[in-house]
């Protein structure tokens, strides 16, 4: 079982969305469940949110889009992480969670994306993903 207290997960709200009650509904429970948690707050760029990745050193990029702008904003942040040698799946997990469609959903996740997560969705089952899927992570790995 994952040491949830060394895991630094960064939610992040990309472009003008400015719905963020969701966003913030799953960063109070990461908190709760004991994770430490960074939120963005509304309105960020996709260099804005690979900087904070960057400065704040996050396990976890979690992604809240409700603007319908996810298959311009996600794959921007995805290939951004890479352009700063930061490899989805590898040095950090990447969620999203929004109104993303069930076929767009599944190229997210060709993309790099490690699991979309929508409306409703329990927030027990992100952390239990979270929990299951942040060990796998070399960046992780070799911090403990």
């Amino acid at each position: 079982m994952v040491e949830r207290s060394k895991v630094r997960v960064l939610i992040a709200k990309p472009g003008l969305d400015g719905h963020d009650r969701g966003a913030k509904v799953v960063a109070r429970a990461l908190r709760d469940a004991g994770y430490e948690v960074i939120y963005t707050g509304i309105r960020q760029t996709p260099e804005q949110i690979v900087e904070a990745v960057i400065e704040e050193d996050v396990d976890v990029l979690g992604i809240s889009i409700l603007s319908g702008a996810h298959m311009v904003l996600i794959p921007k942040i995805l290939k951004l992480l890479e352009e700063k040698g930061i490899k989805p799946g590898e040095d950090i997990l990447v969620v999203a969670g929004g109104i993303i469609p069930p076929d767009d959903a599944e190229e997210l996740k060709k993309m790099g994306v490690a699991e979309v997560f929508g409306p409703g969705t329990p927030l027990k089952t992100i952390i239990e993903f979270i929990d299951k899927n942040v060990e796998k992570l070399k960046k992780f790995r070799s911090s403990t």
